[in-house]
């Protein structure tokens, strides 16, 4: 088990809490879906701390510091920029538009082949519009750039 664990699970824990409470206060048929998602997060995240228990009763407590010896924090920052930049730009060029721009310039930031990328991109916009568009019926930021 490590350290480390422990304040991610937490910050899991504090997830589903923030977004059951934020659930709640939709109607009632709005609030299937959300909470099957909650469930399977908090379900995994508690998966997760058995996992943990089990190795710090077979192979004892680390720090879990050693995961971050390759850290680059330029890297960090610049990858922080970029999702701030995504957030900020999705109300006026739109969600499809915006995480396009995100996934390409992300993955070529991080040195991605091309062909994983358009394959990447290709399965998140479908997986996407189906689950949201199609399935969901739920109106995605269409941007107001485009006058839509």
């Amino acid at each position: 088990m490590k350290k480390s664990d422990i304040g991610v699970c937490t910050v899991m824990y504090g997830i589903c809490a923030f977004f059951l409470y934020m659930t709640l206060q939709l109607p009632k048929s709005a609030q299937i879906y959300p909470l099957c998602v909650i469930s399977l997060l908090a379900g995994l995240t508690t998966l997760h701390v058995i996992n943990m228990i089990i190795g710090a009763v077979r192979e004892g407590i680390t720090d879990g510091l050693e995961n971050f010896k390759d850290f680059i924090p330029s890297q960090f920052s610049i990858i922080l920029v970029m999702i701030l930049l995504y957030i900020a730009s999705m109300p006026y060029i739109g969600f499809y538009v915006s995480s396009v721009l995100f996934m390409t310039a992300s993955l070529i930031f991080l040195r991605v082949k091309i062909w994983q990328i358009v394959m990447s991109e290709a399965v998140i916009f479908l997986l996407v519009y189906c689950a949201f568009t199609l399935f969901l019926e739920v109106r995605l930021p269409s941007g107001t750039l485009w006058g839509i």
